[in-house]
């Protein structure tokens, strides 16, 4: 027994020393425990409290049951009611638009001006009409040795038609101008030289001409005209001109393409200097087309511009091409547009164009087209709001055979009334221009509207010595106001900066060197008033030239001091 109990107790002792002996390779070990984030107890983690409390107060009041009883007694009534609408608001009936109107004024320096235009519908797709035009001045500006009263008139007749896939018009015009070369040099010519002159100027044109425009067609339309312009010394020139246009789609773009004809043709009795008339001939046929590609704020045209041009006087031949790109891309909606292009083409001179530009032209000048090489810009344009509009624009243009305007040489032997220094000339150089433009377009309200422009321009020429008679800054304002339902009155306001001419006296035995001359640069202020008496008839007030400057846009042709007009409109339908 003793040996069992030994043996018990001995195997005891051995499995505890052996147990003792095997906690070194226990894989629990002692370790050090970081707190990263204190715990933070959240609402979720409470214990809610899902007693519900007992009320055992004996003195609760208890509610009474309270009945109502409505005595309802029928009442015999009439009464229907009227459907609701909302309430008419007042508002002013739109003005009645007239298509014809007759105006007329006078005023100081014996200015009459008078124009009349007529719209009437046949029926639903024929129309007549025509207008006339007058604006004299039985002169009188001050210093002025020689007449200076000028007259123009205008008269023309049209007729028209649209049917559901093309319109069309016809018209027929003429036109009469009288002005004086009355610009003399100050000190060259006694009184009795003077006395000799007569400075009348005349020219007579008329014009006959149409268009047609086709609806949803390859063919887009076409123009046609021909005038005939002469003066009363046996100068004439004609000039016919007819053009199309095609567009053709491609996919999802167009091409534009455009064919022009262009004949000119007319003469002058004598040139300057000798009693040897001058010819002039030139026709030109143009074809031009660009490849319009539209992508998202991007617009793109991609063309070129082909002209053969033959002179029927010296029966040259010249063929030309030039570009016709241009770009534009909305870089924000359209409060910023950006827009580049480059263009070219050959400009017909004619006699016509001339005298609308300037007047006291002698008809002895040289008549040529010029060559527009490249005309390349570059412009920001947008909308600052919805009352305000800007254009930023830079160009460069290169134009060869250029004509400029240059006082002609005085002679003191001269047998021409245009030949005492008080007629112009054209020569003609290669010029190329710089400008930098800007414009602005404010509507304050819908009755008060602004705009204001202005150019500066930087002239390299090759082989005159200045660009005659071209500005090197140009501004003008223009501002409409609708003072009432009855007043109205408007503005304007012109600069022009300084331009260089050059005068020669050329005599019998001697001649002078040329003088450069520098003409000062001006404002012109012009503004009208206006009272609407009747729907048809009003009445207004006019003044030109407010500032009375005595300039001169062409050397030696001083203008008109203040002038003032009154007159009168009516409107009416047949």
């Amino acid at each position: 027994m003793k040996i069992t109990y030994s043996f018990l107790v001995t195997t005891i002792l051995s499995l505890s020393f052996s147990f003792s002996q095997n906690r070194e390779k226990d894989t629990i070990d002692s370790q050090t425990v970081n707190v990263v984030k204190p715990y933070t107890p959240t609402i979720s983690d409470a214990f809610k409290i899902k007693d519900n409390p007992s009320l055992e107060d004996k003195n609760t009041i208890q509610k009474k049951e309270v009945r109502y009883n409505i005595f309802s007694i029928p009442v015999a009534s009439t009464f229907t009611p009227a459907k609701g609408k909302a309430a008419n608001v007042d508002k002013r009936p739109p003005a009645k638009l007239y298509d014809n109107y007759l105006t007329g004024g006078v005023g100081s320096f014996t200015n009459i001006m008078g124009e009349l235009y007529l719209n009437h519908a046949l029926n639903n797709t024929e129309n007549v009409g025509g207008y006339f035009s007058h604006h004299s001045s039985g002169g009188g500006i001050e210093g002025v040795q020689l007449d200076d009263s000028f007259s123009k008139t205008a008269l023309n007749a049209n007729y028209s038609q649209k049917l559901s896939d093309f319109s069309w018009k016809i018209d027929l015009g003429a036109d009469l101008q009288s002005y004086n070369w009355y610009g003399l040099p100050e000190g060259v010519f006694d009184q009795t030289e003077i006395n000799m002159i007569d400075p009348s100027i005349s020219y007579t044109g008329f014009e006959v001409g149409g268009n047609i425009n086709f609806e949803d067609a390859i063919i887009e339309g076409g123009n046609v005209r021909f005038r005939r312009f002469g003066d009363a010394r046996d100068s004439g020139e004609n000039r016919f001109l007819a053009d199309t246009r095609f567009a053709i789609p491609i996919l999802d773009e167009e091409i534009k393409i455009g064919l022009r004809v262009d004949y000119l043709n007319g003469n002058f009795d004598r040139n300057y200097i000798t009693e040897e008339g001058l010819n002039y001939g030139n026709t030109t046929f143009g074809a031009s087309g660009y490849y319009e590609m539209i992508e998202d704020d991007l617009t793109l045209q991609l063309g070129l511009n082909f002209v053969y041009l033959r002179d029927s006087e010296t029966e040259d031949n010249e063929f030309y091409i030039f570009p016709n790109f241009e770009a534009s891309y909305r870089l924000v909606d359209d409060i910023l547009i950006s827009y580049a292009g480059i263009k070219g083409d050959l400009i017909q001179n004619s006699f016509y164009d001339i005298t609308q530009e300037n007047p006291f032209v002698s008809p002895t000048v040289l008549i040529a087209p010029t060559d527009r090489s490249y005309d390349a810009y570059l412009g920001l344009k947008g909308r600052l709001s919805n009352n305000v509009s800007y254009n930023i624009k830079g160009r460069y243009i290169a134009d060869r055979f250029k004509p400029l305007f240059k006082l002609n040489d005085a002679q003191t032997f001269a047998e021409e009334d245009y030949q005492y220094g008080n007629s112009f000339n054209l020569v003609y150089d290669n010029v190329k221009t710089l400008s930098v433009a800007g414009e602005l377009n404010i509507a304050v309200n819908r009755n008060f509207n602004l705009r204001i422009q202005g150019e500066y321009f930087n002239y390299s020429t090759t082989n005159e010595r200045e660009a005659w008679n071209l500005p090197d800054i140009t501004g003008n304002v223009f501002l409409d106001y609708q003072i009432s339902e009855k007043w109205f009155a408007g503005g304007s306001l012109y600069y022009m900066g300084q331009r260089k001419d050059e005068f020669q006296l050329d005599g019998t035995l001697v001649d002078t060197d040329p003088t450069l001359i520098t003409l000062d640069a001006y404002f012109d202020a012009n503004a009208h008033v206006g009272y609407k008496i009747t729907d048809q008839f009003s009445v207004f007030a006019k003044a030109n030239n407010i500032a009375n400057n005595n300039y001169q846009r062409w050397a030696n042709f001083p203008v008109q001091n203040f002038q003032a007009l009154a007159g009168a409109t009516y409107q009416f339908d047949f």
